[in-house]
């Protein structure tokens, strides 16, 4: 028998956001920087509406740098330093029996880079049998071929590549849910447009 498709969907009670490497010292060299910051605020608000636990890691923060102060991580449940690409850390890995009741069924993941850190984040949480959401638009490498080759991979393997508006409307799936307002006013705006649409 087939093993049955994956469709998709988010249950908000069953989710986690991961903020993977959004580090200083990566401003200036990966692609639409600007644009993925601006977007990763959107998401992490979002999360706080919404009251979805966030993991943020920073990739050898010494020499690259804390998460942008553009971003405010106080909210989140950990931040984790790593030299390992992978945001699935030990550690990591334990805070997840902790969220949802123990029962973690989705990630929504965002950061940089798509072809090295949130690929290898993509591989082992699928291996752990978690649905994985990556945010296109809040996603970015160094080399936009490099990113462009990542999404076709991801898509490949069963993750789910998809936009900020997409999730978080998703996540409240109705206009009478009660942060619907406050999360109709965090997209009001739309993200911006960049070459990061060229996937």
């Amino acid at each position: 028998m087939a093993a049955p498709i994956k469709i998709g969907n988010l249950a908000a009670n069953k989710t986690v956001f991961f903020c993977c490497d959004m580090q200083e010292r990566f401003r200036d060299a990966i692609q639409y920087f600007a644009d993925i910051v601006t977007v990763s605020s959107r998401l992490l608000q979002g999360a706080k509406i919404l009251e979805i636990p966030v993991i943020v890691t920073e990739q050898y923060p010494k020499g690259l740098g804390k998460t942008v102060p553009e971003l405010d991580v106080s909210h989140a449940v950990g931040v984790y330093e790593k030299t390992k690409f992978s945001m699935v850390l030990p550690e990591v890995e334990e805070k997840l029996h902790t969220l949802c009741g123990g029962d973690v069924k989705h990630v929504v993941l965002f950061g940089i880079e798509a072809h090295v850190c949130v690929q290898q984040t993509v591989l082992d949480l699928l291996e752990r049998d978690i649905e994985v959401h990556v945010i296109a638009d809040a996603c970015s490498s160094r080399s936009m071929m490099d990113r462009t080759f990542a999404y076709e991979r991801f898509r490949s393997i069963g993750a789910t590549v998809t936009t900020s508006e997409a999730v978080l409307l998703q996540l409240v799936g109705n206009k009478d849910h009660p942060m619907f307002k406050p999360i109709q006013g965090l997209i009001k705006t739309s993200a911006p447009t960049s070459g990061l649409v060229k996937l």
